[in-house]
């Protein structure tokens, strides 16, 4: 009995033994060795063994990457406001010998730095540029982080502001200042909105003017081309009518007793108006009409007889003709001079050139002033009686 009590504390001293003998760092991490107190090696990961009871693994540093959120800090601006700034610090462990025994707490050395250093940059700035200034803030962190940290065996990776809160009645005054802006940007849109919508409206009016106004003078120019055009119509007509009248004369080889006729034919006309209340005819009114006759014996046109062949007044064509050619030159000649005068009265600053107009040229023989028919003469008229 008393053997196996001694074989199992055997046995219990070997384990312990062992378990103070064997030692197994996880991976990332590094352990440090006392002996008798005093730093006797850095153990890496994985199985390492140490003397037992007399070697001890003091601390295992943690190699990783680590992420520190440090509660929010007050500091007060250049413009003496008082705004609460939280940071976030990424930091590494390169020498977990000087992290153990340069400094007692590195984590708290990072936070404490990182708020004086906080206050001493941000001292420097006003509000807006605090506030728009968290690249120039976050880079001078880092850098007197890392030059403080680096005797401790830390790099510091990077450094984040999280949040900038400034006061409530600073908050307030922000609000106010920015919806104050978006209502000025909103009515400076619709100002320009509206000022754009009154240039695109007076281009439309400028636009329609200009097409009226040119309607109108092409309307006219058409216009008074129309009416050149019928009033050379209708003195056609009228040279014809009188050509017929007179190639009528001709045909029927008046004398002075037609003459006479013609004026008895009329006196009746003489008393149609009502002023006439009493027409008195003259006994003599046969020898007025031989006075008559022989008063107008010199009436030319009118021979006193007429012997041999009768002679024909060439009329011309018997239709109205209008001027193809010469009509459609000088339309366009009209034409053109009043695009002209159009042209000078738009621009009265810009020199005209001058135009000369074409020359009109005529297709009707009868409108030719050189193209007169020639009347052979006549003997004189016969006096009546």
């Amino acid at each position: 009995m008393a053997f196996l009590i001694a074989l199992g504390l055997v046995l219990v001293f070997v384990v312990v033994l062992l378990a103070k003998t064997i030692q197994i760092i996880p991976q990332a991490r590094a352990g440090i060795v006392e002996r008798f107190g005093k730093y006797k090696e850095t153990l890496p990961a994985g199985l390492n063994t140490v003397l037992p009871f007399i070697d001890k693994v003091r601390y295992q540093i943690d190699l990783r990457e680590q992420v520190v959120s440090f509660p929010p800090q007050p500091v007060i601006t250049e413009d003496n406001l008082v705004v609460s700034i939280d940071t976030v610090i990424y930091f590494q462990v390169t020498d977990p010998i000087a992290a153990t025994y340069e400094i007692a707490d590195y984590i708290q050395a990072v936070e404490q730095l990182t708020t004086t250093t906080l206050r001493n940059i941000v001292g420097g700035m006003d509000l807006e540029e605090t506030l728009t200034s968290r690249d120039s803030i976050n880079s001078g962190l880092r850098g007197v982080l890392d030059e403080a940290t680096g005797k401790w065996g830390i790099r510091v990776n990077r450094v984040e502001l999280k949040g900038i809160d400034p006061p409530p009645s600073i908050k307030d005054s922000m609000e106010k200042q920015m919806r104050a802006d978006r209502e000025k940007r909103a009515v400076i849109l619709s100002a320009e909105g509206q000022r754009q919508a009154a240039i695109l409206t007076a281009e439309g009016a400028k636009q329609s003017s200009i097409l009226n106004a040119e309607g109108d003078r092409e309307s006219q120019i058409l216009r008074a081309q129309a009416d050149r055009e019928s009033q050379i119509l209708r003195a056609q007509g009228e040279g014809q009518a009188i050509q017929t009248v007179f190639q009528a004369i001709h045909d029927g080889r008046p004398d002075q007793s037609l003459l006479a006729y013609q004026y008895l034919q009329m006196m009746p006309k003489i008393a149609e108006g009502d002023a006439n209340k009493v027409w008195v005819i003259p006994s003599e009114i046969t020898k007025a009409l031989e006075g008559l006759g022989s008063a107008v014996h010199e009436v030319a046109g009118i021979p006193k007889k007429v012997d041999g062949p009768l002679t024909r007044v060439d009329m011309g064509p018997t239709e109205p003709q209008v001027p193809e050619d010469g009509g459609s030159t000088s339309s366009s000649a009209a034409v053109a001079a009043a695009i002209a005068e159009a042209e000078v009265a738009a621009h009265p600053g810009r020199p005209q050139e001058a135009e000369q107009p074409a020359p009109v040229e005529t297709t009707d023989p009868s409108l030719d002033p050189t193209n007169v028919p020639a009347v052979e003469p006549q003997d004189p008229p016969t006096p009546l009686g």
